[in-house]
């Protein structure tokens, strides 16, 4: 009965990933076939084609660097203040702690969209609509990443920090030194969730951008969707696709090891 149940159990989760995998493997596959072919019943044929003609029709390298810039310097952004904040939050005393960590989780419940006017003004006050600091500064503080932080520094053994200051280490040498690479798991979680969703944004960087060679790949491939064709060329559409899709799958795949050690320390029991 036993050996069902599992049997049951890991033949429910390869449904799923197939389930989940197959729409991927289906817009690589289609990326190389005719516009034409898409649709119709007969077989697909193999071709670059698709890929040639969008960076000749579209500036898509253009594109592609704005987005890894953005994303690669708000994740960093994000991941060096969050894990100051978080240590700060989690091991220093200091007046109206509680106070104002509870503002930060505040800011966690208000939606995004609530933000984007005020944000615009201020931009535009600061005469940074259309540059990178407009898509960049918006995003590099955020409550999640506090939150997470300060999270595993409350779990972290105090005996290694007072060790390091018995050994003459000050607060930001032991930051640097015993709390920041024991979190490499965290740190690497947090990396992972927000290069994705600065990749993957799109209304924010449509509104503070008005040139080609500021948008982000989100926002040029829904322009190139929508500009005005006789018919929709679906596999170029789906050439972007992957195109926009390959370096996120290879962030998570550098920083699968300590994702997936991360989630698994959170199930052991000391």
């Amino acid at each position: 009965m036993k050996k069902a149940r599992v049997f049951l159990g890991y033949l429910t989760l390869i449904l799923i990933a197939i389930s989940m995998l197959y729409p991927f493997f289906a817009m690589v596959r289609l990326s190389f076939a005719g516009n034409n072919e898409i649709f119709s019943n007969v077989g697909y044929g193999f071709t670059f084609a698709n890929y040639k003609n969008v960076f000749k029709e579209i500036p898509l390298s253009t594109y592609f660097l704005n987005s890894l810039i953005v994303a690669v310097i708000t994740t960093i952004g994000q991941v060096i203040f969050a894990s100051m904040a978080g240590y700060a939050f989690a091991r220093m005393n200091f007046k109206y702690r509680n106070a104002i960590f509870l503002i930060v989780l505040i800011t966690m419940l208000i939606p995004p969209q609530v933000n984007i006017i005020p944000l615009f003004f201020l931009m535009r006050e600061l005469h940074l609509i259309n540059t990178y600091q407009a898509l960049i500064l918006p995003a590099l503080f955020g409550g999640f990443g506090v939150f997470l932080m300060r999270q595993y520094f409350l779990g972290l053994p105090k005996d290694l920090e007072e060790s390091a200051k018995i050994d003459g280490c000050n607060l930001f040498q032991t930051f640097f030194k015993i709390a920041l690479p024991l979190a490499l798991p965290t740190i690497a979680t947090l990396a992972i969730f927000t290069f994705v969703t600065s990749w993957n944004s799109f209304m924010w960087p449509l509104i503070v951008t008005n040139t080609e060679n500021m948008r982000t790949l989100p926002v040029g491939l829904a322009i190139y969707k929508g500009s005005f064709r006789e018919i929709t060329q679906w596999g170029e559409l789906l050439a972007c696709s992957v195109i926009c899709t390959l370096p996120v799958i290879g962030v998570f795949l550098l920083g699968k090891k300590y994702f997936i050690s991360d989630i698994l320390q959170g199930g052991v029991k000391e």
